[in-house]
């Protein structure tokens, strides 16, 4: 018999391409699909159980199906597409996951739990270290918004791991995943004509392709390949980072430099027009960047990234259409604005 494997927020892209891709793997004998939301995309020949998490049912769920791994992904920071709002995805993330580790400790047969969180737990503030590794703490816990989700959902992760020490827990925080089929707020942040950005400052940037995000998933989900362990905490993300101004050339996306006042009010009234969800939290990371180290994730769990971080957004950005200005005008303008400021203030400077 092969694995039995539970799939959480499968109506999200990311989620169906998962359920879509690991029911090819020889290991696994049956994929179920779960989620509050009838997924509008093909799940393949997976199972669809419409079940939301948030509720005790969930428990029911597994120990009729006798699932022996469970990979959650239903952990997001956006609503998905109009439906809900800030509050009901918090409760998913948070008691939702709180309901579901729960079910997982009552399930005798669950041996493996992979949860999807996010490099947001290490906050975005302006006395971060350079590189975060896995153990290093934030200088200042998020207070709000996704991030204090994943702080919360992580914590119920390593009670759930003390409590069933014979289950494999693998917790993969993911750099931004972005990529053609991206619907995240960065994302939509990306596809305005004009990018608001902080004055004075020019974050640094990773990100992940969604194919990479898909593979990565499959070896968390699966035993452990000879040399390798996958049951621990990775940061996962694409080699190299970008500067926010060169994203900006890429897309051919001019940006519209801001003082931080201003550009919180204009985030508040992107969101209040439905434009893009410009939240606090992405504000901070948009204004003090975030980077993390990968090490573990190529010796210790053994995944290579097919994508760095440049050809990640290279392939992001195809996908989007040019913008207002061609990328190679936008980046030449740029370069001989750069030359001319350098040549004013003069060689002892």
């Amino acid at each position: 018999m092969g694995n039995v494997v539970l799939v959480t927020g499968v109506a999200r892209q990311l989620g169906g391409r998962f359920v879509r891709r690991i029911q090819r793997d020889p290991d696994v004998d049956r994929v179920i699909g779960v989620d509050a939301v009838t997924p509008e995309h093909p799940l393949g020949g997976a199972e669809f159980l419409k079940a939301d998490i948030r509720h005790p049912a969930i428990a029911r769920v597994l120990a009729e199906t006798g699932v022996d791994t469970v990979v959650h992904m239903d952990v997001n920071g956006t609503p998905l597409g109009s439906r809900g709002s800030r509050a009901s995805v918090k409760e998913t993330n948070v008691i939702g996951t709180m309901q579901l580790l729960g079910a997982c400790q009552k399930a005798p047969n669950v041996q493996r739990v992979v949860i999807k969180s996010s490099t947001s737990v290490y906050g975005s503030a302006p006395r971060d270290p350079a590189v975060f590794t896995e153990n290093t703490p934030p200088k200042s816990l998020p207070s709000g918004g996704f991030a204090k989700d994943t702080v919360e959902v992580e914590g119920y992760v390593r009670g759930f791991a003390r409590r069933r020490p014979d289950v494999a827990v693998c917790v993969l925080r993911f750099a931004n995943v972005i990529g053609p089929c991206a619907d995240s707020p960065l994302a939509e942040y990306f596809s305005l004509p004009v990018l608001p950005t902080v004055l004075g400052y020019d974050p640094r940037l990773q990100f992940v392709h969604e194919d990479d995000a898909i593979d990565v998933l499959r070896i968390a989900a699966a035993a452990p390949r000879r040399g390798t362990l996958n049951s621990g905490t990775f940061n996962i993300a694409g080699d190299g980072v970008l500067l926010l101004s060169q994203v900006s050339r890429r897309l051919g996306r001019p940006t519209l430099p801001l003082f931080l006042p201003t550009v919180t009010w204009a985030g508040t009234a992107l969101r209040s027009l439905g434009i893009t969800d410009f939240s606090p939290e992405q504000i901070r990371m948009l204004t003090h960047g975030r980077v993390v180290e990968t090490t573990q994730m190529r010796e210790t769990l053994g995944f290579h990234p097919r994508y760095t971080t440049a050809e990640t957004f290279e392939e992001f950005a195809r996908s989007r259409g040019p913008g207002l200005l061609p990328p190679e005008s936008l980046a030449r303008t740029v370069d001989r604005l750069a030359g001319v400021l350098s040549a004013r203030r003069g060689p002892s400077q």
